[in-house]
């Protein structure tokens, strides 16, 4: 999004934490969004995580209010939080783009109050490009739609701010192209399309592990364009937009390997 200039690195390794996040919301959320570690440690294990290492991402993310301990059936586990939910169906509805287009010709505008200090103005920019807002200058933000999470991501900086619809007095897709990079944002979708065709056509979906491993880590790359696309309607993007069409790959591939996906992760939890 506000990121001018940054290239996208796919072959960048997957952390634990993000695993982790992934599992959660593309797998547990709809199984009852809550797991054993020893379930947690044979569905990273195709992600060659080891056991210490699950433990310690799935500590960190209770002490950051994502996971909370749950008494499963089958023993000790983590549930998600509410907020975890709340982050985590967003960035489904986003992946996925099962959410229709509500855009009005009003944009949403957030104006902090009062910037804080540094290291929580670049965790705020970080939170807001997440969301899908994209920035016009140092104090004024907007999006497309309003992002449900908005009023916990300000009270977790301890920021107020002033937010309402707006209607700009020109072009919208002349401050949408103000907003966001999105002749470099084009660029990287065609890049993700051409790097990742050899490497998912390759897996074949007969083994359940490998299947996981692939499909988690083309989400891994995939999800890197939430903190730059903000889901802008067909109308203020360019003509031709490659964002389609590597949606469309995204989505072909991801149905293609699903059956197998879902068995793995249906035996890792039984």
């Amino acid at each position: 999004m506000a990121c001018r200039g940054v290239a996208l690195t796919d072959s960048e390794p997957v952390r634990a934490r993000s695993a982790l996040f992934d599992v959660y919301g593309g797998h547990l959320r709809e199984r009852g969004g809550a797991a054993t570690i020893a379930a947690l440690v044979r569905l990273l294990e195709p992600l060659d995580f080891a056991a210490p290492a699950v433990r310690t991402a799935v500590s960190r993310t209770v002490r950051q209010g994502w996971l909370e301990p749950v008494r499963l059936p089958s023993g000790p586990g983590y549930a998600m939080t509410p907020r975890a939910e709340r982050r985590l169906d967003e960035a489904a509805a986003r992946i996925y783009r099962t959410r229709p287009s509500t855009w009005d010709g009003r944009w949403h505008v957030v104006v902090p109050e009062e910037l804080p200090a540094r290291e929580a103005r670049d965790r705020l920019a970080s939170s807001l490009q997440l969301l899908g807002y994209g920035a016009l200058g140092p104090v004024t933000w907007i999006a497309p739609r309003p992002s449900p999470e908005l009023a916990d991501v300000l009270a977790a900086e301890g920021v107020v701010a002033s937010t309402f619809h707006g209607e700009h007095e020109g072009e919208p897709a002349a401050l949408a192209a103000r907003a966001w990079d999105l002749e470099t944002l084009g660029r990287d979708y065609a890049r993700f399309v051409a790097e990742w065709e050899p490497v998912v056509s390759a897996v074949d979906g007969t083994s359940p592990p490998e299947a996981f491993a692939a499909s988690q880590r083309f989400l891994h790359a995939w999800r890197k364009f939430l903190f730059r696309d903000p889901g802008l309607p067909r109308e203020l993007l360019p003509e031709d937009w490659p964002g389609t069409a590597a949606a469309e790959f995204f989505d072909r591939h991801t149905a293609r390997l699903a059956p197998a996906v879902r068995k793995f992760v249906d035996d890792s939890l039984d």
